[in-house]
């Protein structure tokens, strides 16, 4: 598939890595492989719902880095351009494997208002697991507006559909999000309930 030619370089050398994976260097790609591997699978696993699932994105994610590689800006930082494809392998796994439920009324709905320092007393890897429970649709588009950045737009542009719908299920992530934690954490909700009342 990729495994050609053979070149020279050093391991902790990122750019002989790439430019020996871009002769298609076994060993190049390997190296490229496993130093990259835990950060991509973290990427992964948020949009998934279990590890098999991350793992087949982590699959198709790599096979687009090398097959892509030589579209790599070497000024840019490699990291951020490995998350941009991991993403973006995410989304078509997700449009591959769902399909998109009507718009939901997002105006209609009531968001309870969470205080930030109740947020701040639970930890990342608690709250990504709640983000994990929701819907594909609401955690694919929660994760890529909260954590990757995407604005609305853009993300409507990425699953083709229409802006509303993603605004409508955004909305809706926030609310189930907010229930969870009110649920999984009454003792700092309740701690907090003070400075938290509902919109």
């Amino acid at each position: 598939m990729f495994f050609r030619k053979k070149s020279s370089f050093s391991d902790d050398d990122l750019e002989g890595v790439i430019k020996a994976c871009l002769l298609e260097d076994q060993r190049a790609q390997r190296v490229l492989f496993q130093q990259f591997f835990s950060y991509a699978k973290s990427v992964c696993l948020r949009y998934s719902s279990n590890v098999e699932e991350a793992e087949e994105i982590l699959n198709e994610g790599f096979f687009k880095v090398f097959k892509n590689l030589h579209n790599y800006d070497t000024q840019l930082p490699f990291k951020a351009w490995l998350r941009t494809i991991m993403v973006n392998s995410a989304i078509s796994h997700f449009r591959k494997n769902q399909k998109f439920h009507s718009e939901i009324g997002f105006e209609a709905i009531a968001e309870p208002a969470l205080d930030e320092g109740i947020v701040d007393q639970i930890a990342a890897e608690e709250i990504l697991e709640l983000v994990q429970q929701l819907r594909p649709i609401y955690r694919s588009i929660f994760l890529m507006h909260v954590v990757d950045g995407y604005q609305l737009r853009e993300i409507a542009d990425q699953l083709n559909v229409k802006e509303g719908t993603v605004r409508s299920h955004f909305a809706r992530a926030r609310v189930i999000l907010q229930q969870m934690i009110m649920e999984s954490y009454p003792d700092v909700v309740q701690k907090n309930w003070g400075n938290t009342s509902l919109q």
